[in-house]
């Protein structure tokens, strides 16, 4: 450690006032702006902090003799608050943190582990590192907090707890119950199982992004697993020349999870795919959510809140499965309820309950179809309807019907950009006229992993990069290059998060004029251009030129033109 002599600096009133305002500034964390205006190495910052706070440190060395107290504190919230609990070899009990200047962190350590406990800094990279050491060797399920509760609707519910290593586990089991764990944690939407030659593959979706996670060899292993999961789904095991399709629930973190299978045979033997529908997180996600939360910039913004008030009308969302089009949907919607309109939605299925909505669920089994929900809803005198999908004809005409009839239609089709939607109308049937008269604008969406603000550094990208990317030095002077180098905030990835971009049509003359009279999709392209729509890739190449994410995101998610 350096001398207090050699300290270019040392942390005083001054300097923090200094550090809050230049956290407000970029929007980072305090301690962050701390750590960059203090000059200080790791080792030196991390001790004048806490003589600064008057609290005692401790290193990653220590850090690794410690016994992790998940029961108290369980991995999940350490995670997320960046922070632990642990014993020595004594057994006394320490609370360890990184950032002493978010005081309301101790007084939830205190209602939480509701025992005596001695608090102490460290780095905040070493304890998400220690954490993530943890997460891999122990490599299964939190403790449940108080007693589980069954599931509601009477299907059975896998409870999963925290198995020390070396207990009498089965190894599929094991196997089976951490990949569930790490799935969970990392905020994963979909697991993938796939079988090879040697064994069993393990993948998981991460920001629409799939991740090679592990790989276990053995072939006896692989087709025990997927029995295992075809045991929890209720499916046959005896059965492996069809698809399966089934769902099983898990108990985690107090709170039941949802997991959709789908069981494929293949060459080497059964793959399948776990969508993970986290009901819980995605009602968190959405409470009190605003489209300002959901990235999108000011003037497309501006658009989709007007679309949103229009008095009667169809405003459509198109892109692919994930994109987030009902996210945005349930957002423009909870803006607009003021409690004067009748707002009904017809879903498949209902992802979240919107206060003071009428919500219906499509259940194909009972016949109740898109197109038959939505006759009976225009009979219960709404005002304004979403409908979850348009999939076929009668449900497309229906909708453009009500649109025309003084309703306020809000609903998605699958289409790469919004010319592509003029064509799925089209090929459905529905005339032209009718269509133009009805839509008032058409949204398309994607969603582009965000460069992780923790690690996230100046970049310089090659000619030859920008120029597989349709771009140059000359058009890309002023952006600013960025991408994460990966951490322990970002798993390693150098992206933590998404954000939306958009392609928006509104409606105007012109523009109907040339749909309605079944135009070549040229001239409405360049009608559209007159009237300032701005293309999926130019929005998501401004997010490279501010900084907020990568060349080579842009390049996977839009097409190079």
């Amino acid at each position: 450690m350096n001398s207090p002599a050699a300290h270019p600096q040392r942390i005083h009133a001054a300097l923090l006032q200094q550090a809050r305002e230049l956290a407000d500034k970029d929007g980072g964390s305090v301690l962050d702006a701390l750590k960059r205006l203090a000059g200080f190495d790791d080792e030196v910052f991390l001790s004048e902090l806490g003589q600064a706070f008057a609290y005692g440190t401790m290193t990653m060395d220590r850090l690794r003799e410690m016994q992790p107290a998940f029961e108290l504190l369980p991995f999940s919230q350490s995670l997320e608050r960046e922070c632990a609990a642990c014993r020595d070899a004594d057994g006394r009990l320490w609370f360890v943190f990184a950032d002493p200047l978010r005081p309301d962190l101790l007084e939830w350590a205190e209602r939480t582990l509701d025992t005596a406990f001695t608090p102490v800094l460290a780095l905040r990279d070493d304890i998400l590192a220690w954490l993530h050491l943890l997460e891999s060797e122990l490599r299964a399920m939190d403790v449940l907090q108080g007693e589980a509760v069954g599931g509601h609707s009477g299907e059975r519910v896998e409870e999963i707890s925290l198995k020390a290593i070396g207990e009498d586990v089965s190894p599929v089991v094991r196997l089976v119950h951490s990949t569930l764990y790490d799935a969970l944690s990392a905020g994963a939407s979909d697991i993938h199982l796939e079988n090879d030659p040697q064994g069993i593959i393990i993948k998981y979706r991460i920001d629409g992004v799939l991740n090679l996670i592990a790989q276990s060899p053995g072939r006896e292993m692989a087709e025990q697993v997927i029995s295992r999961i075809k045991v929890m789904s209720e499916l046959d095991i005896a059965e492996r020349r069809v698809p399966q399709d089934g769902r099983f629930k898990v108990m985690m973190r107090g709170r039941e999870i949802d997991l959709r299978v789908s069981i494929m045979p293949g060459v080497f033997g059964e793959d399948a795919v776990l969508r993970i529908l986290d009901r819980q997180q995605l009602a968190d996600e959405l409470k009190g959510i605003t489209l300002d939360r959901l990235g999108f910039a000011g003037e497309d913004l501006a658009l989709i809140r007007k679309l949103s008030r229009e008095p009667y009308g169809m405003f459509l969302v198109t892109g692919p499965t994930g994109s987030g089009k009902t996210t945005t949907l349930y957002a423009a919607i909870s803006e607009i309820n003021n409690g004067q309109d009748k707002i009904i939605t017809i879903e498949d299925p209902v992802e979240y309950q919107l206060a003071g909505i009428l919500q219906i669920p499509v259940n194909e089994k009972k016949g109740l179809s898109f197109a038959r929900g939505l006759r009976s809803i225009l009979r219960h005198d709404p005002d304004k309807i979403m409908v979850g999908e348009i999939r076929d004809t009668e449900t497309a005409q229906i909708a453009v019907q009500s649109a025309l009839t003084g309703h306020l239609v809000f609903t998605t089709v699958h289409a790469n950009n919004v010319f592509d939607v003029i064509g799925r109308f089209m090929h459905m049937g529905v005339d032209p006229y009718s269509f133009v008269s009805a839509l008032n604008g058409i949204l398309a969406q994607r969603l582009v992993r965000v460069s992780c603000t923790h690690c996230s550094e100046p970049v310089a990208p090659e000619a030859q990069q920008l120029a597989d990317s349709g771009l140059s030095a000359e058009l890309t002077a002023g952006f600013d290059f960025r991408a994460g180098k990966g951490c322990g905030h970002c798993r390693g990835s150098g992206y933590k998060g998404r954000r939306a971009i958009a392609e928006m049509m509104v409606l105007n003359d012109e523009i109907r004029e040339l749909i309605s009279t079944r135009a070549p999709i040229r001239q409405v392209k360049e009608a559209a251009a007159r009237a300032g729509v701005r293309t999926l890739r130019d929005s998501a190449l401004e997010l490279v030129r501010l900084g907020v994410t990568t060349l080579e995101e842009v390049n996977r998610v839009t097409f190079v033109s």
